[in-house]
């Protein structure tokens, strides 16, 4: 199965963290201001998605912090473990924690800025520091539909149980993971138009329904790729395991 993919790294590492308006705490200091940063470009985008999308922090009536806000839905994908602070025009402060592999939801909110606590921070407590990508942001376009539901007897949650876990679902997206065993073949199945994050390296065989050739998928951990609806088989061709998110777009 060959869609239109875009295979990228999740470039959301410490440049773009400055792009948010974030800075980062340290031991003696209230905050360490970011430098002027240069304007960033989203990783990818298309009708249903922005991944990586630029947060600018701009200045703010009521506040003397500088500040951005998030005007869509998202889906977060962690690559490391850590968390941050975010502080909200109204006063309210957020304490957000997560672990590396983790997905959550984040509905779109108001003005505020952001701080990582060193000890939150990969690359202050880890040895040696954490230097790779460290989030995927999946903006969510479309508002999608509370009725749409997986109905296909091919659906992969209901065919390949165990390789496919729901982690959540709303009416915009349904969020899967994909776990697999060394070797480990998914029988025949069914996806909607999705984003997957790769979590692990992976080198996967995929043969779409009514094809003889196969395809053979190849990412390194961090990646991520866009796939339009599709039924295929999959296969670990590694002696490692697989893991990965899948997002699928509810259109």
């Amino acid at each position: 199965m060959k869609g239109d993919k875009v295979m990228k790294l999740a470039l959301f590492s410490t440049g773009c963290w400055l792009a948010l308006g974030l800075t980062f705490a340290s031991p003696g200091a209230a905050h360490a201001q970011a430098a002027p940063q240069p304007a960033a470009q989203p990783s990818f985008e298309n009708d249903q998605v922005i991944v990586n999308a630029p947060h600018p922090a701009v200045d703010v009536p009521g506040s003397t912090r500088k500040m951005h806000d998030h005007k869509l839905n998202r889906v977060m994908v962690y690559l490391h473990p850590g968390g941050e602070r975010l502080h909200y025009l109204d006063g309210g402060i957020v304490d957000l924690k997560w672990q590396e592999g983790e997905v959550q939801w984040s509905p779109a909110s108001g003005f505020h800025y952001s701080e990582i606590p060193p000890e939150l921070d990969p690359r202050v407590w880890k040895t040696p520091a954490f230097t790779g990508p460290m989030i995927v942001d999946i903006g969510i376009k479309k508002a999608g539909s509370a009725t749409t539901k997986a109905s296909t007897p091919l659906d992969a949650v209901r065919v390949a149980l165990g390789a496919f876990t729901l982690e959540f679902e709303n009416s915009q997206v349904r969020v899967l993971r994909l776990r697999l065993a060394p070797r480990q073949r998914v029988p025949l199945h069914a996806l909607a138009d999705r984003l997957v994050v790769y979590i692990t390296d992976q080198h996967i065989q995929q043969v779409s329904a009514g094809q003889k050739t196969d395809t053979i998928e190849q990412h390194k951990a961090s990646e991520f790729s866009w796939f339009g609806a599709s039924t295929q088989t999959s296969e670990n061709q590694d002696d490692s395991r697989v893991d990965a998110i899948v997002v699928e777009f509810k259109n």
